[in-house]
């Protein structure tokens, strides 16, 4: 049976004791609709048990949810560092927001850990991870970043350590377990996989930590963010299937990319599973599966006309953001302007593609057609 769908502002009380006495922060009870009705608190514990954790707290999209992690753990004077190969939005949110707020803002090389240790500071309070990075899908060695980090907490010995999240949108605690690896936050864009209909936002950040999660359900709070009830319902109803979509998009998508990186004109294709992409050995090592989506460098022959022509050529793959919804996507990125640190070593434009539920004779054949014009 679903669950039934309650939504609610005002929560009625029997009395004024009880009015006086149900604590928000305890979820046994109801106390506003702000802080949780039946629907959500459901969500929350499953998407929790989905990823390992105990505590789940949700957000009405996955930036908001970027940005309630960065607001419950930092203040001014504070540090926080991303990989230079972030998702571009919470890059955006830190160079503006934060930086005007007095936090300072640092990009590391999630390649390589030694980079992120020199550039760890006392100041140092949060650090984020992604797995893979968004766009060019570089995996990287994930215990070794929060080994990196944990020992640098045990040097310092500060009653305010560096905490490690990770935007585990990718993974969606299938792919491997976060926490497992070292992680103190997962952080997911529940608009992709966990919905699975491309007709939702919502985000959500999970922790075994209580005191962890404490921070952020108070920052949670403070911000007044919450969900609709009909959005948990569309996500909650996308979980029964969403390791199924999930391994059949990932079968897919690793039988495209194969086929991609064998075709003319292509100079690279990225994609954790596929050996010679960055991380590759890291993905295999720590890794189960690997998500719908791959990227495609092109030779520097084709100007950017060029490859946003392939894309207009396009006919199953649609142009449109967001990936693992039943549609795929795919859309033209230049890398070189969204690093900041580490150089990109190809010279060829980029194009992202999020594989969707067609069938893989149809979308192999859509790929064809658009080389065949990209070539001529």
């Amino acid at each position: 049976m679903a669950p039934g769908v309650h939504k609610a502002s005002t929560v009625i009380f029997p009395d004024v004791q009880a009015l006086r006495s149900r604590d928000w922060k305890d979820k046994s009870g109801y106390t506003y609709g702000l802080h949780g009705t039946p629907t959500t608190f459901t969500l929350e514990e499953r998407i929790a048990t989905l990823e390992g954790g105990r505590f789940c707290v949700l957000a009405p999209s996955g930036l908001s949810a970027i940005s309630l992690v960065d607001m419950a753990f930092l203040r001014q004077g504070d540090e926080m560092l991303l990989p230079d190969n972030a998702y571009g939005p919470g890059k955006a949110f830190a160079e503006a927001e934060l930086r005007q707020w007095g936090v300072r803002v640092g990009y590391y090389d999630p390649m390589n850990p030694a980079d992120l240790a020199a550039r760890l500071t006392p100041a140092s309070r949060l650090v984020w991870l992604e797995a893979p990075g968004s766009i060019t899908l570089e995996f990287p060695d994930l215990p070794a970043l929060t080994e990196v980090v944990r020992l640098h907490n045990a040097r310092l010995q500060g009653d305010r350590p560096a905490v490690t999240v990770l935007d585990n949108t990718w993974g969606a605690g299938l792919a491997f377990n976060a926490f497992d690896l070292g992680v103190d936050v997962s952080m997911q864009a529940l608009t992709k996989y966990p919905s699975g209909g491309a007709d939702v936002l919502m985000g959500s950040v999970v922790t075994r930590d209580e005191a962890l999660h404490r921070q952020v359900l108070l920052c949670h709070m403070r911000l007044g963010l919450g969900v609709g009830a009909n959005d948990a319902e569309l996500v909650l109803r996308g979980l029964p299937t969403v390791a199924l979509r999930y391994h059949a998009q990932d079968a897919a998508t690793q039988e495209l990319a194969r086929w991609m990186q064998a075709q003319e004109g292509v100079a690279q294709v990225l994609h954790p599973a596929l050996p010679g992409s960055p991380g590759h050995a890291f993905w295999r090592r720590d890794a189960r599966a690997a998500a719908c989506l791959f990227s495609a460098v092109f030779d520097a022959r084709f100007s950017p006309r060029q490859i946003d022509a392939f894309c207009n050529s396009l006919r199953c793959f649609r142009l449109g953001w967001s990936w693992a919804g039943p549609i795929s996507l795919c859309a033209p990125y230049h890398v070189p302007s969204i690093r900041s640190l580490t150089p990109w070593p190809h010279a060829g434009g980029l194009v992202r593609f999020a594989v969707g539920l067609e069938s893989v004779e149809d979308l192999q054949a859509d790929l064809a057609q658009g080389l065949s014009k990209l070539l001529s």
